[in-house]
């Protein structure tokens, strides 16, 4: 008897999804590449089909790790359902990927196929490619690295509609995806994702529907790319793809694709707040949009944009364990527990710590493999993750007294200053508060006191300057004195993945020079309220 914690497999295998639908649903747009060209459910089972049987043809065996290395569009859509529709194992690249990294991520995964573009095939040259053999390359002309047998993109569509018949009935545990981390600080690590991870990941919440358009900015080899065309599919809704985030198209685009629902990751909805205000600012139809981190400006968007606000917590490796909305009440709250999970926080040792204090968050489901399964051919990283039988997110954060959690920071980028432990993401949240700045990253750097001083890295709003005395005026009311940078210094943009994770990494390598403004050189030296006592 099937597990009863467990989805029902029609509800969570994509090709039992993708060949539901076609028959229930034939004439629904499930997808959009512009608002005039998408497919049906009907066309998608067609489409998917065709190059179930291709991927066939050149050998891919059910279990296979198959390397996708392209951009967002229909050639990746394509590629990755069908890869999901033959039991093989979809395995997407960054395609910002070069050099070492990107030899280790091809490496890891094992695969011996390559599908790709030919504007990337270049960076292959030189590069130990492991098991890697042949290579499927779309986009015209190509020279072939050495030791690689590549092949035309032309070949997927000469084999025929018919998929041979699977080895054996795909499972809701088998291996769905590896997706890789960002890589922001040492090696990516692929994460093992099942399409029982999938379901739980983005069902429970019950934020989007089957009338819903969500809008994909995100890349498809991240979590919530991939993630937002297969839960459209567990859901029956569709979906826009779009190859990323433009601050000064995104409305266009919500209008133009009829959107209903999307994702605002990281500076997002900062940036769009701070877009000229216009007469149109309601004239759309999104609804809904999850926003993570919660931003302080997030009432600011619903009243002036009349979109929901929801929030949670989530990491590649989990499955949005913390969620809450419609429209948070509490600043900074990352949500409370869905049904399902259990959370701790706990000090060094795993002890758990009380309610208002800071420590780490670890996690369990109750539902088989809602949660990764391990990290790919790295048995020593999936043990530490998982050690003491909790998954270890890496990350700090705090409960309060009504069960709502917080995020503080990632353990690693937490700052020390003077005795005071400091929290880079609370001062990016005021600093991005300024109307001025468009973006925002704070590092700790070495101190002649000892521990660290606070770094803050700055990029302006075109046409925006600042005046850094003014600034710290700003900050002041907003923080306590131990939280406010004693360096600031103003860049164009921020070193940034192509999953928008800031690479604080190479901000701390860089570190101080001529550009950095000190505000203790310019006299600022700020000290405890003497009115408050210890």
């Amino acid at each position: 008897m099937m597990d009863k914690r467990l989805p029902d497999r029609r509800d969570c295998i994509i090709r039992e999804l993708i060949d539901r639908r076609a028959q229930e649903t034939p004439d629904k747009p499930f997808v959009l590449f512009s608002p005039d060209e998408g497919w049906t459910y009907g066309t998608l089972r067609e489409k998917v089909r065709s190059w179930a049987a291709a991927f066939q043809a050149q050998g891919v065996k059910q279990g296979d790790m198959v390397v996708c290395w392209l951009p967002n569009g229909k050639t990746l859509l394509r590629a990755m359902l069908a890869l999901n529709y033959i039991g093989a194992v979809y395995v997407p690249v960054n395609i910002g990927y070069r050099g070492a990294l990107l030899a280790h991520v091809i490496a890891n995964s094992g695969g011996r196929l390559l599908v790709t573009h030919a504007s990337l095939v270049d960076r292959l040259d030189g590069l130990a490619l492991g098991q890697l053999r042949k290579a499927i390359v779309f986009g015209g002309e190509h020279s072939a690295p050495a030791g690689l047998e590549t092949v035309a993109g032309e070949v997927m569509d000469a084999a025929g509609e018919t998929p041979a018949a699977l080895q054996t009935p795909l499972q809701p545990w088998d291996t769905l995806t590896v997706i890789y981390t960002s890589g922001t600080t040492g090696p990516s690590k692929g994460v093992l994702m099942s399409s029982l991870q999938v379901y739980a990941n983005y069902i429970p919440n019950g934020q989007a529907t089957a009338q819903d358009r969500t809008l994909i900015t995100l890349p498809m080899f991240h979590v919530a790319g991939a993630g937002a065309v297969w839960s459209a599919l567990m859901r029956g809704g569709s979906v826009a793809v779009t190859e990323s985030f433009k601050t000064h198209r995104f409305w266009d685009t919500v209008r133009a694709f009829q959107v209903t629902h999307t994702t605002l990751l990281g500076v997002m909805m900062s940036f769009l707040l701070k877009e000229p205000p216009s007469d149109r600012d309601r004239d759309h139809t999104l609804r809904r949009a999850m926003s993570v981190p919660l931003s302080n400006q997030h009432a600011d968007f619903t009243a002036r944009f009349g979109v929901d606000i929801y929030t949670g917590y989530n990491m590649t490796e989990i499955s949005t364990p913390l969620f809450v909305g419609p429209n948070p009440a509490k600043l900074g709250t990352c949500g409370r527990l869905r049904p399902g999970i259990e959370a701790r926080i706990v000090d060094e040792n795993d002890c758990e710590l009380p309610d208002g204090e800071t420590g780490e968050l670890i996690l369990r489901a109750d539902m088989p493999y809602a949660m990764s399964h391990g990290y790919h051919g790295d048995a020593q990283a999936t043990a530490r993750a998982w050690r003491n039988g909790w998954f270890h997110t890496g990350d700090a954060l705090r409960r309060d007294a009504d069960g709502d959690y917080y995020f503080v920071d990632r353990i690693k980028d937490a700052i020390r200053r003077r005795g005071e432990n400091v929290s880079s993401f609370e001062v990016e949240k005021e600093l991005l508060a300024h109307p001025a700045v468009r973006d925002a990253a704070v590092v700790g750097v070495p101190s002649e006191h000892g521990e660290d001083e606070i770094l803050a890295v700055l990029c302006l709003v075109p046409g925006q300057s600042l005046d850094f005395v003014a600034l710290v005026e700003f900050l002041q009311p907003r923080m306590a004195h131990f939280m406010v940078p004693r360096y600031f210094k103003v860049v164009e943009d921020l070193p940034r993945t192509p999953t928008n994770k800031v690479i604080k990494q190479r901000i701390r390598e860089e570190g101080m020079d001529a550009q950095c403004w000190d505000r203790e050189t310019a006299g600022l030296r700020l000290r405890r309220d003497a009115s408050i006592p210890r």
